[in-house]
Protein backbone atom coordinates (compact mmCIF):
# COMPACT_ATOMS: atom_id res chain seq x y z
CA UNK A 1 0.00 0.00 0.00
CA UNK A 2 1.33 3.40 -0.92
CA UNK A 3 1.71 5.88 1.91
CA UNK A 4 2.39 9.32 0.50
CA UNK A 5 4.56 10.28 -2.46
CA UNK A 6 7.98 11.67 -3.16
CA UNK A 7 8.33 14.96 -4.99
CA UNK A 8 9.00 13.17 -8.27
CA UNK A 9 5.78 11.14 -7.99
CA UNK A 10 3.50 14.20 -7.93
CA UNK A 11 2.16 15.33 -11.29
CA UNK A 12 0.58 18.76 -11.73
CA UNK A 13 -3.07 18.25 -12.66
CA UNK A 14 -3.34 14.79 -11.11
CA UNK A 15 -6.37 14.14 -8.90
CA UNK A 16 -6.33 11.53 -6.14
CA UNK A 17 -9.67 10.21 -4.90
CA UNK A 18 -9.39 9.30 -1.22
CA UNK A 19 -11.01 6.06 -0.18
CA UNK A 20 -12.89 5.03 1.87
CA UNK A 21 -15.35 7.71 2.85
CA UNK A 22 -16.46 8.31 6.45
CA UNK A 23 -20.00 8.47 7.76
CA UNK A 24 -20.14 11.17 10.42
CA UNK A 25 -21.95 10.15 13.59
CA UNK A 26 -23.33 12.26 16.40
CA UNK A 27 -20.66 10.70 18.62
CA UNK A 28 -17.86 11.84 16.24
CA UNK A 29 -19.22 15.39 16.24
CA UNK A 30 -19.73 15.60 20.00
CA UNK A 31 -16.31 14.08 20.76
CA UNK A 32 -14.63 16.61 18.47
CA UNK A 33 -16.59 19.42 20.16
CA UNK A 34 -15.51 18.22 23.59
CA UNK A 35 -11.86 17.70 22.60
CA UNK A 36 -11.63 21.18 21.09
CA UNK A 37 -13.82 22.92 23.71
CA UNK A 38 -16.28 24.08 21.06
CA UNK A 39 -19.52 24.13 23.03
CA UNK A 40 -21.67 26.02 20.55
CA UNK A 41 -25.25 24.72 20.91
CA UNK A 42 -25.59 24.45 17.11
CA UNK A 43 -23.38 21.36 17.38
CA UNK A 44 -24.38 19.93 20.75
CA UNK A 45 -27.94 20.91 21.66
CA UNK A 46 -30.61 19.25 19.51
CA UNK A 47 -33.45 21.28 21.05
CA UNK A 48 -31.63 24.55 20.30
CA UNK A 49 -30.79 23.46 16.73
CA UNK A 50 -34.37 22.33 16.01
CA UNK A 51 -36.07 25.45 17.40
CA UNK A 52 -33.73 28.33 16.61
CA UNK A 53 -31.64 27.57 13.50
CA UNK A 54 -32.30 27.64 9.78
CA UNK A 55 -31.16 24.01 9.54
CA UNK A 56 -33.62 22.58 12.08
CA UNK A 57 -31.01 20.10 13.30
CA UNK A 58 -27.45 19.94 14.57
CA UNK A 59 -24.68 20.90 12.16
CA UNK A 60 -21.38 19.03 12.33
CA UNK A 61 -18.44 21.24 13.32
CA UNK A 62 -16.76 22.44 10.13
CA UNK A 63 -13.26 21.95 11.49
CA UNK A 64 -14.03 18.28 12.10
CA UNK A 65 -14.91 17.93 8.41
CA UNK A 66 -11.66 19.73 7.48
CA UNK A 67 -9.67 17.47 9.81
CA UNK A 68 -11.38 14.38 8.44
CA UNK A 69 -10.53 15.37 4.86
CA UNK A 70 -6.95 16.20 5.81
CA UNK A 71 -6.63 12.76 7.39
CA UNK A 72 -8.20 11.03 4.39
CA UNK A 73 -5.58 12.64 2.15
CA UNK A 74 -2.54 11.39 4.10
CA UNK A 75 -2.04 8.08 2.22
CA UNK A 76 -2.17 9.90 -1.13
CA UNK A 77 -0.60 13.28 -0.35
CA UNK A 78 1.29 13.78 2.89
CA UNK A 79 2.23 10.31 4.12
CA UNK A 80 5.88 11.02 3.34
CA UNK A 81 5.67 14.76 4.08
CA UNK A 82 8.43 16.55 5.91
CA UNK A 83 5.98 19.30 6.89
CA UNK A 84 2.62 20.86 6.13
CA UNK A 85 3.79 24.42 5.50
CA UNK A 86 0.61 26.39 5.02
CA UNK A 87 -3.13 26.14 4.80
CA UNK A 88 -3.73 28.89 2.30
CA UNK A 89 -7.50 28.84 2.33
CA UNK A 90 -10.32 26.94 3.98
CA UNK A 91 -13.92 27.25 2.88
CA UNK A 92 -16.94 25.57 4.42
CA UNK A 93 -19.32 25.57 1.46
CA UNK A 94 -22.34 23.63 2.78
CA UNK A 95 -23.38 22.12 6.11
CA UNK A 96 -22.80 18.52 7.09
CA UNK A 97 -25.21 16.65 9.34
CA UNK A 98 -25.06 13.53 11.47
CA UNK A 99 -25.37 10.54 9.15
CA UNK A 100 -23.76 12.21 6.13
CA UNK A 101 -20.87 10.37 4.49
CA UNK A 102 -17.86 12.43 3.46
CA UNK A 103 -15.65 11.64 0.46
CA UNK A 104 -12.55 13.56 -0.52
CA UNK A 105 -10.27 14.16 -3.44
CA UNK A 106 -7.13 16.21 -3.90
CA UNK A 107 -5.77 17.84 -7.05
CA UNK A 108 -2.13 18.84 -7.50
CA UNK A 109 -2.16 22.51 -8.54
CA UNK A 110 1.59 23.12 -8.74
CA UNK A 111 4.96 21.95 -7.46
CA UNK A 112 8.45 23.41 -7.24
CA UNK A 113 11.84 22.45 -5.78
CA UNK A 114 12.81 23.82 -2.38
CA UNK A 115 14.93 26.97 -2.57
CA UNK A 116 16.94 26.06 0.54
CA UNK A 117 17.50 22.28 0.26
CA UNK A 118 17.79 20.21 -2.89
CA UNK A 119 16.46 16.98 -1.33
CA UNK A 120 12.86 18.19 -1.06
CA UNK A 121 10.15 20.09 -2.86
CA UNK A 122 6.87 21.90 -2.28
CA UNK A 123 3.57 20.53 -3.56
CA UNK A 124 0.56 22.86 -3.75
CA UNK A 125 -2.74 20.99 -3.57
CA UNK A 126 -6.47 21.58 -3.28
CA UNK A 127 -8.65 19.13 -1.37
CA UNK A 128 -12.41 19.01 -1.81
CA UNK A 129 -14.91 17.19 0.37
CA UNK A 130 -18.30 15.99 -0.80
CA UNK A 131 -21.36 14.48 0.84
CA UNK A 132 -22.85 11.22 -0.40
CA UNK A 133 -25.18 13.13 -2.73
CA UNK A 134 -22.30 14.99 -4.40
CA UNK A 135 -22.76 18.27 -2.51
CA UNK A 136 -19.46 20.10 -2.07
CA UNK A 137 -19.04 20.82 1.65
CA UNK A 138 -15.41 21.88 2.15
CA UNK A 139 -12.47 23.11 0.07
CA UNK A 140 -8.95 23.89 1.23
CA UNK A 141 -5.60 24.59 -0.34
CA UNK A 142 -2.29 23.82 1.26
CA UNK A 143 1.43 23.65 0.63
CA UNK A 144 3.22 20.48 1.66
CA UNK A 145 6.98 19.95 1.83
CA UNK A 146 7.75 16.47 0.53
CA UNK A 147 11.01 14.55 0.16
CA UNK A 148 12.71 13.70 -3.10
CA UNK A 149 13.73 10.13 -3.89
CA UNK A 150 17.28 11.15 -2.87
CA UNK A 151 16.04 12.19 0.58
CA UNK A 152 14.36 8.79 1.05
CA UNK A 153 17.42 6.82 -0.07
CA UNK A 154 19.82 8.83 2.09
CA UNK A 155 17.71 8.17 5.18
CA UNK A 156 17.40 4.43 4.81
CA UNK A 157 14.44 3.88 2.51
CA UNK A 158 10.68 4.09 2.82
CA UNK A 159 10.38 3.15 6.50
CA UNK A 160 13.71 3.88 8.14
CA UNK A 161 12.37 3.77 11.70
CA UNK A 162 10.57 0.47 11.34
CA UNK A 163 12.36 -2.39 13.07
CA UNK A 164 13.08 -5.58 11.18
CA UNK A 165 11.05 -8.33 12.78
CA UNK A 166 12.31 -11.85 12.78
CA UNK A 167 10.04 -14.88 12.65
CA UNK A 168 9.02 -16.05 16.11
CA UNK A 169 10.99 -18.98 17.42
CA UNK A 170 9.07 -22.23 17.23
CA UNK A 171 7.93 -23.57 20.55
CA UNK A 172 9.23 -26.94 21.49
CA UNK A 173 6.44 -29.24 22.42
CA UNK A 174 6.57 -30.61 25.91
CA UNK A 175 6.20 -34.33 26.30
Amino acid sequence: MQFGRTYEEFEVGATYKHWPGKTVTEYDDHLFCLLTMNHHPLHMDTNYAEKTTDFGKNVVVGNYIYSLLLGMSVPDISGKAIANLEIESLKHVAPTFHGDTIYGQTTVLDKWPSKSKNDRGIVYVETKGYKQDGTLVCVFRRKVMVPTETYIKERGGEQPGRPELSAPAEKKSEK
